[in-house]
């Protein structure tokens, strides 16, 4: 896992961040879809 995802994890869990903007991460290819789908739980193609 990247410092990426370590860092949006953890601002994920703080409600710091939403499921939208995550989505934008991995547009812009600072984390995969696996790790959108371990930091929310959703699977990125419902999103």
């Amino acid at each position: 896992m990247s410092d990426m995802f370590e860092i949006l994890k953890k601002r994920y869990e703080m409600n710091f961040v939403r499921d939208d903007q995550l989505k934008r991460y991995v547009e812009l290819g600072k984390i995969t879809e696996e790790e959108f789908f371990d930091i929310t739980g959703i699977p990125f193609s419902e999103v």
